[in-house]
């Protein structure tokens, strides 16, 4: 429990996920909680830990990753911020939003929303700017079949199938809002988006989602394929797990937006 007197600030950060070991701070690892403590302390002493909105594996990236911490001194706001990005240098941090908020609210559990977005792209050359940050397959892929797949996983189920043997939820159970994939123009290839809403997920859910629809996408599986692996309800009937480097924390949504007026 935080002193009540200490101000507590939201940050929103993004992050290219590559030299991380994932979001949580690890004693071995470099971490993106560990840079940005690491930041922090250099600002202020024995600042409690920061908490984020979820806790993203390693390679995975973020465009709106939300964190709040609680200071000793009444920072303003723009100044905390610069001086947190001044001390991340060279790390791939940046703090694009800071705000000062309410001793009640709390970056996991006062989130209502969390949005993924996911990054394949299909050509057969190597990517060169896109390394990195996007999954490459070497083979076109059917966009409205892998809709027609996507939107077998809409509404409320049990989706043991779509989450990692190592998952600590308690529950398998989940609602997903919104799977939608779209295609937008990339040089020399075809770029596809999985744009993927719910109020939380399960570990390793999205990766297997993409996995799985990948495999609709180039053939290999129906739509009814889809049906038929989520009923199952076992981790074996999954489609392979997509790799990290295409995924986003692309936005944290709360009953009031805590960055609306930085």
């Amino acid at each position: 429990m935080y002193p009540p007197d200490m101000p507590r600030y939201a940050l929103k950060i993004e992050y290219h996920g590559a030299p991380f070991a994932g979001w949580q701070r690890q004693n071995d690892q470099p971490s993106v909680q560990g840079a940005i403590q690491t930041a922090l302390a250099k600002l202020e002493p024995n600042v409690p830990s920061i908490i984020a909105a979820g806790r993203t594996d390693a390679g995975v990236h973020a465009l709106a990753q939300v964190a709040h911490c609680d200071m000793a001194k009444d920072w303003d706001p723009f100044r905390l911020s610069e001086a947190l990005n001044h001390h991340l240098k060279p790390a791939p941090v940046a703090i694009v939003a800071c705000a000062r908020i309410s001793d009640d609210f709390h970056a996991r559990f006062s989130a209502t929303e969390r949005r993924y977005m996911f990054r394949l792209i299909s050509r057969r050359a190597p990517l060169t700017h896109d390394a990195g940050l996007a999954w490459q397959v070497r083979f076109n892929l059917d966009l409205n079949a892998m809709q027609a797949g996507a939107d077998r996983l809409l509404g409320r189920h049990d989706f043991t199938t779509f989450r990692s043997t190592m998952c600590q939820a308690d529950s398998p159970v989940r609602t997903l809002d919104e799977l939608r994939i779209e295609e937008v123009p990339h040089p020399m290839g075809r770029e596809y988006r999985f744009h993927v809403r719910a109020r939380s997920f399960l570990h390793n859910q999205v990766r297997s989602f993409v996995g799985t629809l990948e495999r609709v996408g180039a053939g290999a599986w129906s739509p009814d394929d889809v049906t038929r692996a989520l009923t199952a309800c076992d981790r074996t009937t999954c489609g392979p797990v997509c790799p990290p480097q295409g995924l986003y924390l692309a936005a944290v949504k709360y009953p009031n937006d805590p960055f609306k007026a930085a």
